[in-house]
């Protein structure tokens, strides 16, 4: 099993940035793929960034492309998802999620774990 945590999740105005941090616990960091993914309620998930396992490779939404990066630090067991220049439209809750191996999916149904959401609030 593994346990993941986020936090960094609040209320920015447009232009702004955040950081999100995702803390993992139950298996060897090192060993999992990780991804972020945001949800409005009512709507479907969207997939927003995913990077592998050793850190070497990431992929990204197109919606994010040039203004979020996302990072790790298997030392610490900690997940990362820098968001500059945000925009109203990127508000929503924000999950990170884990999968073994070390393939990059934007698909959500690759990824067995997820954690509970922070929320990402953008005032226009």
């Amino acid at each position: 099993q593994v346990q993941l945590v986020e936090s960094g999740g609040g209320l920015v105005q447009a232009g702004g940035s955040l950081r999100l941090s995702c803390v993992a616990s139950g298996r060897t960091f090192s060993s999992l793929t990780m991804g972020w993914f945001r949800q409005a309620p009512g709507k479907e998930g969207e997939f927003v960034a995913a990077i592998s396992n050793d850190g070497d490779n990431t992929d990204y939404a197109d919606s994010v492309k040039g203004r979020f990066t996302i990072s790790r630090d298997n030392a610490k067991n900690t997940l990362y998802l820098q968001m500059n220049s945000l925009k109203h439209e990127d508000t929503d809750v924000y999950y990170c999620a884990a999968r073994l191996g070390s393939s990059l999916y934007s698909e959500g149904g690759r990824y067995g774990y997820w954690g509970q959401g922070t929320q990402v609030t953008v005032s226009s």
